[in-house]
């Protein structure tokens, strides 16, 4: 039995596990969690780079003095990135991808290449805050001209370890740089939006070695694998599907990735006019998905509440919603107003204002607004995949956080009138281990390995009501 690190870095908070096998079922122990927020500094937006590393370092510190481990790999939310100089220094600062500098970017951009040169080459959705409009905002910057590579967080932190320069395919999908169909970097396009090629290093597939840990005595020796690094890869690798084919997941979160698993990427006029996305899945796979706004709607709100003195947790919101179910005003969760922080419940009144709908008033009718929004754009999202795919979707698995709410769930259902299943809540920490197990040679395939998965968890089932 093979203990393995897993190390998952989410938008607003962090954790590292220590996974192994036993007796066909994976166990999972949570060695060290931290929180962590975006900061603003000098007017932008900024991660905690020099924290997250800390943080990230104690983790791996106590995990290996409680345990055995043969390897750990990190994976991480998508598309910012941090550049290193030519002597191989990190160059602060990391911008975070809410940060406004790319607004404008994005339009002109996608006005000067058009919308069909850059999709029919990556297959991506057009998100004003993806990899390529960052780096092309990042030109104004004395970093970007300095540096001889820029690297996406999982393989910045890779490089922190290992000293291994490298990019890892299905977080680089994301950059939207990258090609759906050859899966290698994109260099026509990446010369035509005037990006320095020099800046791209080379890529890896997950499974790949990456090198031993150097530097760090704790931990020196320790084999640095590549999991899917882009967290809802390795999340789609902890899905216990029965039949994909039939099968649509949402994973839920800050965001809540909403899609299928496929062999091959759909890129046609049907797809790019859904602005469905064709990222990179681990062993060949696509995800085949579109971005909703998720969890991030109710997180600002409680944050802009607690500013104002009222503190409650999420259960106390829940129960709250529970009571104000008979309210039933909707918005789009995806507004473009919905980007930033700051003000959310202000922001979500001017919405439904907008549409011509009840706002709402109390927080009970916050949340259950934002969770009846947040169905109902499931059930379109889910629905819009499935034609485009040419897929009967029977069966939703609903997993990460949001898969704990069980109001969000059964509204799901409802709404979409097709039954959910939940779990694992740590389907990013299981497929990250996943990958590990069988790069080791414990596991024989992913076939393999969501079949144990099924076994090791038991999930709800939430039907139409």
């Amino acid at each position: 039995m093979s203990e393995y690190i897993a190390v998952d870095l989410g938008a607003t908070s962090g954790r590292v596990a220590l996974g192994s096998l036993s007796n066909r079922k994976i166990e999972l122990q949570i060695i060290h969690r931290f929180s962590h927020e975006v900061k603003e500094v000098q007017g932008q937006l900024l991660w905690d780079w020099q924290y997250i590393i800390d943080q990230v370092l104690i983790g791996l510190e106590l995990a290996v003095a409680q345990g055995s481990p043969v390897s750990l790999a990190i994976d991480s939310w998508a598309v910012d990135y941090g550049f290193i100089d030519p002597d191989g220094v990190f160059m602060p600062p990391v911008i975070a991808y809410r940060d406004p500098r790319t607004d404008g970017v994005f339009t002109e951009t996608v006005q000067t290449i058009g919308h069909e040169r850059i999709y029919d080459r990556t297959g991506i959705q057009f998100l004003h805050f993806n990899t390529i409009y960052q780096l092309i905002a990042a030109k104004k910057s004395s970093e970007y001209h300095k540096a001889a590579h820029f690297l996406l967080l999982p393989d910045l932190f890779n490089y922190l370890l290992t000293g291994v320069i490298s990019t890892e395919v299905t977080n680089a999908s994301t950059t939207q740089l990258l090609n759906a169909r050859t899966r290698q970097w994109d260099d026509e396009l990446i010369e035509l939006v005037g990006l320095n090629r020099a800046l791209f290093s080379p890529l890896h597939e997950p499974g790949t070695a990456i090198g031993p840990v150097t530097g760090h005595q704790s931990l020196a020796g320790l084999a640095v694998i590549a999991t899917a690094s882009h967290d809802t890869a390795a999340a789609i690798i902890g899905v216990p599907f029965g039949d994909r084919s039939k099968e649509a997941y949402i994973s839920s979160g800050t965001w809540s990735l909403v899609g299928v698993e496929l062999e091959q990427p759909i890129i046609s006029k049907e797809s790019r006019e859904a602005n469905i996305t064709n990222e990179l899945g681990a062993y060949g796979t696509v995800r085949f998905l579109k971005n909703v706004t998720g969890l991030w709607l109710l997180e600002e709100c409680r944050r802009t509440w607690e500013s104002e003195g009222n503190i409650f947790t999420i259960t106390q919101l829940l129960a709250m919603a529970a009571e104000s179910e008979s309210f039933s005003s909707i918005f789009n969760p995806n507004d473009a107003s919905f980007a930033h922080p700051g003000g959310m419940p202000e922001r979500i009144k001017q919405v439904c204002n907008q549409a011509g709908v009840l706002a709402p008033e109390t927080y009970g009718e916050f949340t259950i607004c934002i969770l009846r929004s947040l169905a109902h754009a499931y059930r379109d999202t889910v629905a819009q995949i499935g034609k485009v795919a040419n897929k009967k979707i029977e069966v939703i698995h609903v997993l990460g956080g949001g898969s704990q709410i069980d109001l969000l769930n059964q509204l799901t259902a409802d709404i979409s009138g097709i039954p959910v299943h939940t779990g694992p809540v740590e389907a990013t920490l299981f497929g990250n281990i996943m990958v590990q197990a069988i790069t080791a040679g414990e596991i024989s395939s992913v076939a393999a390995a969501r079949a144990i998965l099924a076994d090791s968890f038991e999930g709800k089932v939430f039907l139409p009501r």
